[in-house]
């Protein structure tokens, strides 16, 4: 069984009367059932498809924080092969909020740096939610520096509802390290890759998604602030989340239209956690076309990269 969203009832209703003949048929204590077990499967499909259709973007951002959907580490396993993490900023101390090092992507040499949450409550907390530290964004700034050194390619896998907001971070010095983590990715001379696979949440995210081309899977969201913050701010209310979401534009449709991201990763009917395999390997099907196309053009990364943003709104 699936941890079902609040929008997802119908389909959970229908779901659970297919595992309930199920069991009975098992048991041996009913009639044949197959047929109904069919009729139903293709209603809670046909359900989920009409659903999914036109999600909303506050729908969207439910999705893109579903505790079942591939994580960082999932990708990392699925896409890479000789992985080899590296820890600690030099400065202070780890930070497993972010995960980084060394790596093949079909062969080839690569960096990777990406954002775990965590998959259970144990992994939660020990990567911190997926909210990284300064320390966490200085370890990120040593792998650039050092694949940059070597001349690596880097793959971002982006997934944070923000930088962690504690004391303890700002005392450290928040701001000023998500801002070298930035400059950093625009610095590089080397071809870069970002993927939002989940939630890309403000400056925590920008700090490592500042590539020659950004990626975003069809259900995964992306802004300056998160729904609850800005509605917090705006209204006094983060109640009113939903409408936040709604007027900020933070879904990969909106984001790709405002011509801020390249490009969209098709998900599994119902979402990435539908069907983790197919959404990694769709995932690095489009990280290798990205690579591709990059080389193909023979261009100054750190210039395109610079030229990419400096665009970002002036089509409005």
């Amino acid at each position: 069984m699936y941890n079902y969203l609040d929008f997802e009832k119908p389909v959970q209703d229908l779901e659970g009367q297919i595992l309930e003949l199920k069991r009975l048929a098992e048991s041996g204590e009913s009639v044949d059932v197959a047929e109904e077990i069919k009729r139903l499967e293709k209603r809670a499909s046909d359900a989920l498809r009409e659903l999914y259709k036109a999600l909303s973007p506050w729908q969207k951002a439910q999705v893109a924080r579903h505790p079942d959907r591939p994580h960082c580490q999932d990708y990392i396993s699925g896409l890479l092969t000789d992985f080899t993490p590296l820890a600690g900023d030099r400065g202070f101390g780890e930070d497993e909020a972010i995960v980084a090092g060394f790596a093949r992507f079909r062969g080839e040499p690569v960096a990777v740096i990406g954002q775990e949450k965590g998959s259970d409550t144990t992994s939660r907390l020990r990567h911190n939610f997926g909210m990284a530290r300064p320390e966490g964004y200085r370890k990120a700034v040593r792998v650039m520096e050092m694949a940059d050194r070597f001349g690596l390619p880097m793959i971002s896998l982006v997934d944070t509802a923000g930088a962690y907001p504690g004391i303890g971070a700002e005392e450290r010095g928040q701001a000023e390290a998500i801002a070298r983590s930035t400059s950093a990715c625009l610095a590089m001379t080397v071809p870069t890759v970002s993927l939002i696979i989940g939630e890309g949440g403000s400056g925590g995210a920008i700090a490592i998604a500042t590539a020659n081309l950004v990626y975003m899977l069809e259900h995964s969201i992306y802004s300056v602030i998160s729904p609850e913050g800005a509605a917090s701010i705006l209204w006094h209310d983060p109640g009113r989340a939903r409408d936040a979401a709604t007027n900020m534009k933070i879904t990969a449709q909106d984001l790709l239209e405002l011509k801020i991201i390249d490009g969209i990763i098709a998900e599994p009917i119902g979402g990435a956690h539908r069907g983790n395999e197919a959404t990694i390997q769709a995932a690095g099907d489009q990280i290798a076309r990205g690579f591709s196309d990059l080389a193909g053009a023979n261009l100054n990364y750190r210039e395109h990269r610079r030229e990419k943003f400096l665009a970002i709104g002036r089509h409005l």
